[in-house]
């Protein structure tokens, strides 16, 4: 007898969806590291509020999803509305980190601590409502 494989259509979508968000990381991450090798240090952060964002200077914010950033176009958003990336880099722009919550969590091998909050992200940080950053990168002198 022939094996068939069930396919959940729900897990399917959440794969998806994290791949999206992984992939948007790595974009970004890719776009921060051309902006370090522009100007010696990678861009500020702006921590006004719980949706920490990039700020391509000092008085312009980039929003997630429709802003224009010649490092990497319109700046990728997650793909649920109900969640966001995190954007920090500390005092002296010499590091940053960028998280996401992966809806598998514990289900991908890729999470931080087993699908928990990564250990250094900011308070009061929110990667959204009921959501948990628990996927980062980070430049490569510190750990997401």
């Amino acid at each position: 007898m022939g094996l068939i494989a069930v396919l959940n259509p729900f897990v399917q979508i959440q794969k998806a969806q994290d791949a999206k968000r992984k992939s948007d990381l790595s974009q970004i991450q890719k776009a921060v590291e051309i902006y370090y090798n522009d100007f010696g240090q990678y861009p500020a952060a702006d921590t006004s509020s719980s949706n920490y964002r990039i700020k391509a200077n000092a008085t312009t914010t980039l929003d997630w999803g429709s802003t224009q950033w010649q490092y990497v176009g319109t700046l990728p958003k997650d793909p649920s509305t109900s969640r966001n990336y995190i954007y920090y880099s500390p005092a002296g722009g010499q590091s940053y980190y960028l998280y996401a919550s992966l809806e598998r969590g514990a289900n991908d091998l890729q999470a931080c601590n087993g699908g928990s909050k990564c250990v250094n992200v900011p308070e009061p940080a929110s990667c959204g409502t009921g959501a948990i950053c628990n996927y980062g990168v980070s430049s490569s002198n510190v750990s997401p």
